[in-house]
């Protein structure tokens, strides 16, 4: 065959696979995946076929591996079986009539019970939280186990770093998990790993993308969980990560960015729920199924307990556990939702949720931050103010240069729901995440405290300063958006 005739066949090949790919890509994309979702992948495959080939199957699926989700399914089991604090439940005459229908999707969904009997404690100081998780490690008597998104070596992180250490040398007991991508990425990785590696600790990575060693699923499914328990007496979950403030990155310093996060501190029966995460994550990274030892629980019934449920979400789930109760409790609510999250990417669902809130006359306030250090997903959230305003939400922006990475929402004054989700499609269907859902009116109180230091930090976006944001953020905005749906 000549050259004319080759580049005849080459042109008819590819003209067959641009088309078979086209027409594969409409019977599989769509196939148990959300409308908005399979429209962004299915105009990337028809505008650009074999890039958007290529991306599909390199992050296409949002499942963790079969064998994982089957891990999952086997712990749900063994959190069933080793429940306690559930006779401590308060009765409380006054508490709404639909709460005990969300207590039970929980239930339904991460197999977690509310629980009664727990203490609670918020920091909204990023250094006394970590002061406050350090001096946890020290008091220790049995075990330690830490899991964060970012774990990092550095000048503020240290003390937290030695107590393990110490605890350690001490003869206890001490596992830590963090994950791969995530910490990878932040600077000083490599010293934190050697570090762990000399104090003897037990470590693993959380989701690890190593195909030489047989260990990859699709490398933007990650964990994005926070936690510390300590001898199943005291746990702390929320959305700080054990780093830097800065998160030690040359561009956050140049721009004097820093993190404000939540973190709070538990006591009580629900300890074991949050060990229970741990003990979860520990199983899917190492096939080792740690036995929970008895937790200690209180025998009196001091009126200042108050009740919790964990709530465990991520692809090792078959549905979006935290998306369902967020949207619960949305539709739930009679009076007031005010939101915290520095990633405000909602699905389909939930911006209808807030919205329609709004027009059923309830008051509805989002929290975000004034500026964004993540540039794709600060456009795809601007994308949605203005629908948002135009519904009636107020919208507060924490002022730079400081980044808002608290993640909670009060309903009425009757429930809060803190933990390490935002409300944004990565963490509905890629990230694990873990919520804690308190149903109480004093918690919720110490929450307004908090929601009213925002306010003080914040300025409220108007729809007239809206409308005068220039075409090119439109377009940036729009665009973003379009691709924060490739899930």
């Amino acid at each position: 065959m000549d050259s004319a005739g080759m580049t005849l066949a080459l042109g008819i090949f590819l003209l067959v696979l641009d088309f078979a790919i086209r027409i594969g890509a409409i019977i599989v994309i769509p196939r148990n995946r959300k409308p908005g979702s399979a429209t962004a992948w299915l105009l990337l495959v028809f505008f650009l076929p074999y890039v958007g080939l290529f991306l599909f199957l390199l992050i296409g699926s949002p499942h963790l591996p079969k064998r994982r989700r089957e891990k999952q399914r086997e712990i749900n089991t063994f959190i069933l079986d080793t429940t306690e604090g559930m006779d401590r439940v308060a009765h409380d005459p006054e508490r709404p009539q639909w709460l005990q229908s969300v207590v039970e999707l929980n239930r339904t969904l991460g197999a977690m019970p509310l629980v009664g009997g727990n203490q609670t404690r918020l920091y909204e100081n990023y250094h006394e939280s970590i002061a406050a998780m350090t001096d946890a490690v020290r008091g220790a008597k049995r075990y330690v186990h830490a899991q964060f998104y970012i774990l990092a070596l550095d000048d503020t992180t240290r003390p937290f770093f030695e107590a393990l250490a110490d605890a350690k040398k001490r003869g206890l007991v001490v596992r830590v998990l963090l994950d791969h991508i995530a910490s990878l990425r932040s600077p000083g990785y490599f010293t934190t790993i050697r570090y762990l590696r000399k104090a003897g600790i037990a470590w693993h990575l959380l989701l690890p993308v190593q195909p030489w060693r047989w260990k990859y699923q699709r490398p933007d499914l990650r964990n994005h969980r926070k936690l510390l328990v300590v001898d199943g007496n005291v746990a702390f979950m929320g959305s700080q990560n054990m780093v830097d403030r800065s998160y030690n990155k040359r561009s956050n310093k140049r721009r004097g960015l820093q993190w404000q996060d939540i973190i709070v501190r538990l006591k009580g029966p629900i300890v074991a729920g949050v060990n229970a995460i741990f003990i979860t994550d520990w199983y899917g990274e190492t096939g080792e199924l740690l036995t929970r030892e008895a937790e200690p629980i209180t025998d009196d019934d001091d009126p200042r307990y108050v009740d919790c449920q964990v709530v465990p979400s991520g692809p090792g789930f078959e549905g979006e556990n935290n998306l369902r109760l967020f949207n619960s409790l949305l539709y739930s609510a009679q009076e007031k939702i005010i939101i915290t999250s520095p990633y405000f990417v909602p699905d389909e669902s939930m911006l209808m949720a807030i919205t329609t809130a709004v027009q059923r006359g309830l008051h509805v306030e989002l929290f975000v931050s004034e500026i964004g250090d993540q540039a794709l997903v600060y456009h795809a959230q601007r994308s949605y103010y203005e629908a948002l305003l135009n519904a009636g939400v107020i919208i507060w922006m924490y002022r730079a240069p400081y980044i808002l990475h608290a993640k909670h929402f009060t309903i009425d004054d009757e429930v809060a729901v803190i933990g390490s989700s935002n409300m944004d499609i990565r963490s509905f269907s890629l990230n694990l995440e873990v919520s804690l859902m308190v149903p109480d009116r004093r918690f919720v109180a110490q929450m307004r405290e908090v929601e009213a230091h925002y306010r003080q930090n914040s300025r409220q976006l108007t729809l007239d300063e809206w409308h005068k944001q220039p075409l090119r953020s439109t377009v940036l905005d729009n665009l973003a958006r379009l691709t924060s749906a490739l899930q």
